[in-house]
């Protein structure tokens, strides 16, 4: 997301009025006056991959006042280490602190995600598996989410239900079958002159069989294999199609997945249940 473009802005909005309801903070405001000069900087204290960082400007003069000086020691998708000084940041007391949480709340589930991505895409750079996000994701929160998992080396898969056609076992049971789905999709494609990638999420090899006679396939997925299954389903595509491994993966058998030759493999715990990279502001006065 453009930190200086209006949908950020628009964020930027909700967020500060979930904080102060249109009010001010009375924990800065009643404390200190609005000249009062402050310095503070952001440490790391576990080591992890930054993310989030170009949004730090942005959320720190976002409130009214003078103009916050914001300067960052780290780029994103570079490697910090516990005790690591990542910006640094002067302006008013009231500024910093108000700002202080919705920064450092954003950052924190950024680098978290960025940190754990890169974790295990480090365990399959021996393969030629790309790692892939999904949509669990936090609502509102999925364009930070999506970057922070590309920050820590990850791939995107489809951003939302728009940019992908993707047939998942509902779909293909509503429908009657995998051919009954397949025909409703070209014959839409052809009524709406639009084209969109198209996957197939299918549970065993019986459906992987049924899904390679159908034409106008991008992807097919293999949902909830077994490694052995999804190397023997592979071979059954035979380049063909792109392939994806999804379900059941995690660190403990993620390897195991990636070498079975499968060119993609989605995990949804890089965005719904990592934990946030732990990090601090500190501050101090400027007299």
């Amino acid at each position: 997301m453009n930190s200086s473009g209006a949908e950020f802005q628009d964020f930027l909005s909700r967020v500060f009025f979930e904080d102060l309801q249109g009010n001010v903070d009375p924990s800065s405001h009643w404390v200190f006056s609005e000249h009062t000069q402050a310095e503070a900087f952001i440490q790391a204290k576990a080591s992890g991959i930054a993310s989030g960082m170009n949004y730090l400007n942005a959320i720190f003069n976002f409130l009214p006042g003078p103009e916050v000086q914001v300067r960052t020691e780290v780029e994103d998708g570079q490697i910090i280490e516990a005790g690591q000084t990542i910006a640094l940041i002067q302006g008013t007391a009231r500024q910093l602190l108000t700002a202080e949480r919705t920064a450092l709340n954003l950052l924190q589930r950024m680098c978290g995600i960025a940190s754990l991505t890169h974790a295990m895409v480090a365990s399959i750079a021996h393969t030629h598996c790309v790692l892939l996000d999904t949509r669990k994701t936090t609502p509102l929160l999925r364009a930070f989410e999506k970057e922070a998992v590309r920050h820590g080396g990850g791939a995107n898969h489809r951003f939302g239900l728009y940019d992908m056609v993707m047939l998942k076992d509902n779909h293909i049971d509503f429908a009657g079958g995998i051919a009954q789905a397949m025909h409703s999709v070209r014959e839409a494609m052809k009524a709406t002159g639009q084209t969109l990638p198209v996957e197939i999420e299918t549970r065993n090899l019986e459906q992987v069989e049924q899904a390679l006679q159908e034409d106008g396939l991008t992807r097919i997925m293999f949902d909830n294999f077994t490694p052995a299954q999804v190397r023997e389903a592979v071979a059954m595509v035979g380049g063909a199609l792109e392939t994806e491994a999804s379900g059941g993966i995690h660190a403990g058998n993620l390897v195991a997945y990636a070498e079975t030759g499968v060119q993609f493999i989605s995990m949804g715990m890089l965005t719904h249940s990592v934990p946030a990279l732990d990090l601090s502001m500190k501050s101090s006065i400027r007299v």
